[in-house]
């Protein structure tokens, strides 16, 4: 990464966490655009250029979270769709990573006291659903109502761990409870599949 691809990117950190800052005090739909650069110490324009939304000011996450299933199917074409995408499940788990929810109390609040931000999330995860539906029609076209089938199967499953992750960390579960919780419900839901998308 280069100087200046560097010095972008802590550009937008700063933005993202100065801007949460701000809407877990005072509450997401209260706080501007204006409110976000003066925090981040930078003009209103910088704050726009780097988050086209103000959602996205919440989720700067939002492509890797959308594009995560995909590139776990993408990474090794010799393991089935369905193994890579639980086994990097697990594999994500280990690490209590955003992707699949670990976040503070604090944010998990903030974000479900929201209207706009309860939708940016659902449409997150519905584009999830979608990328990886593309990439699993473009490996297999003998039949698409089938590899569409999976993702969405796949992608119900992320999605109801995600709710228990964030359901959990709301009534004050700590992460290694958490994980364990989660751990025992993921292998259950992908026992579930794994006959039919085994």
């Amino acid at each position: 990464m280069s100087l200046r691809e560097q010095k972008k990117l802590e550009t937008r950190q700063n933005i993202s966490h100065a801007a949460t800052r701000l809407f877990i005090e005072r509450g997401f739909e209260v706080v501007t655009i204006a409110d976000v650069a003066e925090a981040a110490r930078v003009a209103k324009m910088t704050v726009t250029n780097h988050f086209g939304r103000k959602e996205d000011l919440v989720f700067d996450i939002r492509n890797d979270f959308v594009d995560w299933p995909a590139k776990l199917v993408l990474a090794d074409r010799s393991v089935p769709p369905f193994a890579a995408v639980r086994d990097g499940y697990f594999a994500a788990l280990e690490k209590r990573s955003a992707l699949l929810g670990f976040a503070g109390i604090e944010f998990v609040r903030m974000v479900r006291e929201s209207e706009k931000l309860v939708s940016a999330l659902a449409q997150m995860h519905l584009d999830r659903e979608r990328a990886l539906v593309a990439e699993l029609v473009a490996l297999d076209r003998r039949d698409e109502i089938l590899p569409r089938a999976a993702g969405a199967h796949l992608t119900s499953v992320l999605r109801l761990l995600f709710d228990d992750v964030w359901d959990l960390t709301y009534a004050g579960a700590g992460a290694d409870d958490l994980a364990t919780k989660v751990h025992d419900s993921a292998t259950k839901a992908f026992a579930q599949l794994e006959p039919a998308l085994g």
